[in-house]
């Protein structure tokens, strides 16, 4: 019989002490906030300011901004984001199944995500801005969807490609003798085979799929969202409002990651990558 107790006799030392997950995520976070204050106050300017605000002085942007602004903002950026996250993804798993089928298409699949992986972001921003103009009153910013999609795309692929060759050779021959084909055996086997990888890249395209419709509201002419408020204050030089949509924009962002993780354990509990 083993116990986790430590033996008699023996001093206690840092692999006897259990806590609980929660808690070292408690003491974590503490640490980053004790850390941040330190550093807000020991930073000063040459006129006395101070470039990175306390956390007091974020929570009160949070109050002087209301809620209606962060809403306004996020409310838009949210739409890009998921409308680019769902093209992206959709036609990340379309070329991966394209693969499966014709595999010659592999190289081919495989150098258009890393080039859409490789080229600067901001190049392509340019670029974007150029192709799709201005977007309408009320309308999300095409160039906001554009790089969104673009940032989830070679996660998606690259996921779903090593997912889908994990199927097992043994049902794929099974289906081969049964006179099955290729989109047989992707429907049949390769799909459930994949689904734990498959969902652990859309899980972690979230946090990209955001990021990249942040990233495109600073180049596309928009009326609103968190690039567009980002910019904003940091023309009138408000850096606790700057840190809190930071700070914000790092919540929601987590909040859909975790969301899907949730999504992915109903979907395929059998899978450790689904955990969140």
């Amino acid at each position: 019989m083993t116990t986790d107790a430590p033996a008699k006799g023996r001093a206690i030392q840092w692999e006897d002490v259990y806590l609980p997950p929660w808690v070292t995520g408690a003491i974590g976070g503490i640490g980053l906030v004790a850390l941040w204050w330190i550093i807000s106050a020991v930073f000063v300017t040459s006129s006395g300011a101070h470039p990175v605000p306390s956390p007091p002085a974020v929570i009160i942007s949070y109050f002087d901004a209301g809620w209606q602004f962060y809403w306004r903002n996020f409310s838009v950026t949210l739409t890009e984001a998921g409308i680019g996250y769902v093209w992206g993804n959709v036609l990340a798993l379309l070329l991966s199944a394209l693969v499966l089928i014709v595999p010659r298409l592999e190289g081919v699949a495989m150098q258009l995500a890393i080039l859409t992986y490789c080229v600067p972001i901001v190049a392509i921003g340019f670029l974007a801005v150029v192709l799709f103009g201005a977007p309408a009153v009320g309308e999300p910013s095409g160039t906001a969807v554009f790089l969104a999609a673009l940032s989830v795309f070679f996660t998606t692929v690259v996921g779903a490609l090593l997912g889908l060759k994990s199927a097992d050779k043994t049902s794929l021959d099974l289906i081969s003798v049964y006179g099955g084909s290729k989109l047989t055996q992707l429907l049949k086997v390769r799909l459930i085979a994949a689904l734990p990888a498959i969902l652990n890249a859309l899980q972690i395209a979230v946090p990209a799929a955001f990021l990249g419709a942040v990233l495109g509201e600073f180049f596309g002419k928009v009326e609103a969202g968190v690039g567009l408020a980002m910019i904003l204050a940091q023309q009138n030089s408000d850096a606790p409002l700057v840190w809190g949509l930071a700070l914000a924009s790092g919540a929601v962002a987590l909040a859909g990651y975790g969301l899907v993780g949730l999504i992915a354990r109903v979907i395929a509990p059998w899978s450790r990558g689904s955990a969140s």
